[in-house]
C-alpha cells in the first residue's frame, strides 16, 4: 500500500501530506456539512417554521427521558449562550412547544419540558429531517459511506472534543 493510501486509510499519518492538500480536504468537509446542513435547515423552516436552534433544542428534549433537560445543560449542550439559549426558549415557550419546570428538590435548576404539541411538532421534524437526510446523504453516498461517515466524525469529536487533552 501506498503511503497516500496509508494516510488516507487513517492507519498512519504521512507527514509529507502537502500542506494545501490536506487543507483543501478539511475545507471540502466543512462546504459539505454547510451546504448539506442549508438544505435541512431551509425544509424544515419552511414545514415546521423551526429555526436550526429551534429544532436542535426540541430534538435534544424528544430524546431526554420524560422529555425534559436542565435549561443549563440543555443550553450547554446546543452550544448556545445564556441570552441565546434564553431567546430560543422564550419563543418555544410562546409557540407552547416547552414549558419550563422548577426542580422540585433544587431552587436553581429549571427544566426545558416538551408539550404534547412539542413532541408531536419534535416527533414530525424528526422524521421530516431523516428525510431529508435520506435524499441528501444516504443517496448520494449510500448506506456503507454514510455510516463511514458518522464513524470518522466521531472519531474527530473524540480526539478534538472537550473531553480530550489534546
Amino acid at each position: 500500500m501506498s503511503s497516500e493510501n496509508t494516510a488516507r486509510q487513517g492507519s498512519t499519518v504521512d507527514p509529507c501530506t502537502d500542506d494545501d492538500e490536506i487543507v483543501t480536504w478539511w475545507g471540502l468537509v466543512i462546504e459539505g456539512y454547510h451546504v448539506t446542513q442549508a438544505k435541512l435547515d431551509a425544509e424544515l423552516a419552511e414545514r415546521f417554521k423551526l429555526a436550526p436552534a429551534s429544532f436542535d433544542i426540541l430534538l435534544r428534549l424528544v430524546r431526554s427521558p420524560d422529555c425534559r433537560m436542565p435549561m443549563t445543560r440543555l443550553a450547554r449542550e446546543a452550544a448556545l449562550s445564556s441570552g441565546g439559549f434564553t431567546k430560543v426558549a422564550d419563543r418555544l415557550a410562546a409557540a407552547g412547544l416547552i414549558r419550563r419546570e422548577p426542580c422540585p428538590s433544587d431552587r436553581r435548576v429549571t427544566y426545558a419540558t416538551l408539550t404534547d404539541h412539542g413532541r408531536d411538532v419534535a416527533d414530525q421534524a424528526r422524521r421530516a429531517a431523516a428525510e431529508v437526510l435520506r435524499r441528501r446523504v444516504l443517496a448520494p453516498l449510500g448506506v456503507e459511506r454514510s455510516a463511514d461517515l458518522a464513524d470518522v466524525m466521531r472519531a474527530l469529536r473524540a480526539a478534538n472534543g472537550p473531553e480530550c487533552s489534546g
